[in-house]
């Protein structure tokens, strides 16, 4: 009787890594940058046959590195048995064509490793919606391009070529898809809206993990909170949020989400397909900014992941800096200088729970001191405030009557100045005869 066959993981390809330091780069800040690249790559299921760097002036139009460049080290790719070339910038869609014929295996960008490595992650329908939506937009130029080359036909009767339609057919089936993806992401995002909504009007508050991949975010969710979340030490291990149950001292519940780690060069249109996701930062009450302070290039990190909160517009939210990986060697001397350095620093050991308890006080406290209860009596026709008022603060209780709408509510300390002129100031005291 023949025995069943036991599954096997994909054979992983092996590829060779292409960057370049132009003028002016810092030989560290792509050396750093092909480091990410090979962790990136070995996350994606691929063996690095070698890392090549090329000096340029300016990168060429046709070939990114240059005719000659690129024919030496298709040569080199051959010899060690490469089927994987990837570059460390991205490509535009006619140098990633030119390249592919040049090296006669394929070729990809850095945008392309990322979307492979979140669409081998992605678990719920959001992050797979997500990963679709990122995919389609950056496929759409190439199509573009490619409608470009037939476009040199002039089209015209008698020279519609049959290439020329299907390109077109192909455009309009992968705008349609993104129209798709899009309503299907609105309906997500109404949902969590609605979520949010119920969310505030208990009080609770949101804090929201944030920092570079691999800081330790997932594990730093799982011991605060003894949630299951995959963790694991290599780049994007986690790409779906979770939102879980948080103790805070003094019996004060809160809710904490763990966020899709950034990284440097962070295509901008990755940031915009995880807008829903991305969501659960920008209503957060506080960020804790998850520090590996074992990482050599520690502030060019916490530099990249405070680049990807000012884009989202959240980079004034109120933050601690989350100190993670303090029992590593080299800590300690990280540790002090960032404490110097950063306001609301907690040094913890996600692994060892050590520094935790340290990490809820002073995430109790900095609710307390960026956020202040009211009890208000606003005017109907303020409609727009009381909207601002629903979408910033956390509803305790609310009652309306013909004219006005009393609420007691926890707001932020901004909010609260603007809203100062409606606050129900408490009855004093009158003595009896």
């Amino acid at each position: 009787m023949a025995r069943p066959l036991l599954p096997t993981k994909p054979a992983r390809e092996v590829a060779l890594l292409i960057g370049v330091q132009l003028q002016r780069q810092h030989a560290w800040a792509v050396q750093d940058s092909m480091d990410e690249l090979a962790l990136l790559a070995d996350s994606a299921g691929a063996d690095i046959a070698a890392r090549v760097v090329c000096k340029l002036d300016r990168p060429h139009p046709a070939t990114f590195i240059g005719s000659g460049k690129a024919a030496e080290l298709a040569a080199q790719a051959r010899e060690q048995n490469a089927v994987l070339i990837v570059f460390d910038d991205d490509l535009t869609p006619v140098q990633g064509r030119n390249l592919e014929k040049v090296f006669g295996v394929k070729v990809i960008d850095r945008t392309q490793m990322i979307l492979d490595i979140f669409a081998q992650r992605a678990r719920t329908r959001e992050g797979r919606l997500q990963v679709e939506l990122a995919q389609a937009d950056y496929m759409l130029p190439r199509l573009r391009q490619e409608a470009t080359a037939f476009g040199q036909q002039k089209g015209g009767i008698g020279l519609r070529g049959p290439g020329e339609r299907q390109i077109e057919l192909d455009r309009r089936r992968l705008q349609e898809n993104i129209t798709q993806i899009r309503r299907d992401l609105e309906e997500v995002r109404r949902r969590r809206a609605e979520l949010r909504r119920s969310r505030q009007r208990q009080g609770w508050a949101l804090f929201a993990l944030v920092g570079y991949t691999n800081a330790g975010k997932s594990t730093l969710l799982n011991k605060l909170t003894g949630a299951d979340v995959f963790a694991d030490d290599r780049l994007f291990a986690t790409l779906d949020p979770t939102t879980r149950k948080l103790m805070l001292p003094g019996k004060r519940s809160a809710l904490l989400t763990d966020t899709v780690g950034f990284i440097r060069k962070l295509p901008h249109h990755l940031v915009e397909a995880f807008q829903a996701t991305l969501e659960e930062v920008v209503q957060a009450d506080v960020l804790m900014h998850v520090v590996d302070v074992s990482h050599p290039r520690v502030d060019e990190q916490i530099e990249a992941v405070d680049r990807v909160l000012a884009t989202l517009g959240v980079h004034d939210k109120p933050m601690i800096y989350v100190l993670n990986k303090i029992d590593q060697p080299g800590a300690a001397a990280q540790v002090a200088r960032l404490t110097a350095r950063l306001p609301r620093v907690a040094a913890v050991s996600a692994l060892s729970g050590a520094g935790l308890e340290d990490l809820l006080h002073l995430a109790a406290d900095c609710l307390l001191r960026e956020r202040q209860q009211l009890k208000l009596r606003v005017p109907l026709h303020e409609a727009a405030l009381i909207a601002a008022l629903r979408h910033q603060g956390q509803m305790l209780s609310e009652r309306y009557d013909e004219n006005f709408a009393h609420l007691d509510i926890s707001v932020p300390l901004a909010l609260a100045e603007k809203v100062a002129a409606f606050v129900v100031k408490p009855r004093k005291a009158t003595k009896k005869a």
